[in-house]
């Protein structure tokens, strides 16, 4: 009975340690329903499964414009962002003016995310020139927890040579709010994530006029430049998925990297695992989001918008792969 005893409480205290050894990497991400909460699903379940000894789990939060702060204090692990805000954020300029984030840490590229400026369907407008005769209908804007995407807007309505004093603006309070806003007819004009959970959902509330559709952006140079000078980060791309909401006909919308960042102060060990996890496990990414398809793993470590952590530059030297552009 001792024997027994003993034995129950060994594997009890075994338990105990293997439990309390056990890392746990959070991942921030933007609200329920959007292509930044599916990422971090994604993540999350790659990181448990391929990263020996840690968990993820997804924190869905109000937007990045809300967590990237929270990140750079160090109060969560992980978080999500495109580009340009990580680039913004990190060096204080932009939609972070005057507040640098310089804590934030590379921790690399997760896809290509492609986006873009979308109009109710039965407006009649399909090209991005056509937003001149869309001008005073009612567009999203502000985007207090998401405010990189007012950034996209405008440089979508210079793409189109035109600018926001020529629409009714509907200030929202982040990224999902405003995609909802347009399936909730609250507004004409709005900015939706291809693919996205809650893009599929809008263009499902209106079914009865059409759904949405995206603007065909322009491509020539003189249309690009007036892109770029807003938006330098991203670039204008052909879709061609015509399965995809929005999507009828191929179509040029927005391409931007969707990158994953932590903070200087991260447990290095805990970063390398989390890196190599998701450097060399498209196919398992892919299964739980099809983004994840677009992600070329030798152009991981690409994007270098802020410093990398040493636990993710130690997996990028380890696996072979080129940082930077």
């Amino acid at each position: 009975m001792k024997s027994l005893t003993y034995a129950a409480v060994l594997a009890g205290s075994l338990a105990y340690v293997g439990a309390a050894a056990a890392q746990v990497a959070v991942f921030a991400t933007n609200p329920q329903g959007s292509l930044g909460y599916r990422t971090g699903i994604a993540v999350a379940k790659t990181v448990t499964a391929k990263a020996d000894g840690v968990t993820g789990r997804p924190q869905p939060m109000g937007g990045s414009t809300t967590y990237i702060p929270i990140v750079n204090r160090g109060e969560v692990g992980f978080g999500f962002s495109n580009g340009l805000e990580t680039y913004f954020a990190y060096n204080g300029t932009g939609t972070f003016e005057g507040r640098a984030q310089s804590n934030l840490r590379m921790v690399g590229r997760m896809f290509p995310l492609r986006t873009g400026i979308v109009a109710r369907a039965d407006l009649g407008a399909t090209s991005i020139h056509d937003l001149k005769k869309l001008e005073g209908k009612r567009i999203t804007s502000k985007y207090t927890s998401l405010s990189i995407i007012e950034i996209f807007i405008k440089g979508a309505l210079a793409n189109g040579n035109t600018d926001y004093s020529k629409f009714k603006k509907v200030p929202v309070s982040g990224f999902a709010k405003g995609m909802f806003a347009l399936g909730e007819g609250k507004t004409d004009i709005s900015w939706i994530s291809l693919g996205s959970g809650a893009g599929r959902k809008v263009n499902t509330q209106l079914r009865s006029s059409g759904g949405f559709v995206y603007l065909d952006m322009d491509t020539s140079p003189a249309a690009t430049k007036r892109f770029s000078d807003i938006m330098p980060a991203a670039k204008i791309v052909l879709e061609s998925n015509t399965k995809m909401p929005g999507i009828k006909k191929p179509t040029n919308i927005v391409e931007i990297d969707y990158v994953l960042f932590t903070h200087k102060g991260m447990d290095n060990e805990l970063v390398y695992k989390v890196t190599k996890a998701l450097a060399t496990n498209k196919a398992h990414l892919a299964k739980s989001m099809g983004a994840f398809n677009r992600l070329k793993p030798e152009t991981f470590a690409e994007p270098d918008m802020a410093p990398y952590h040493p636990g993710a530059l130690k997996a990028i030297k380890e696996l072979g792969l080129k940082i930077g552009s």
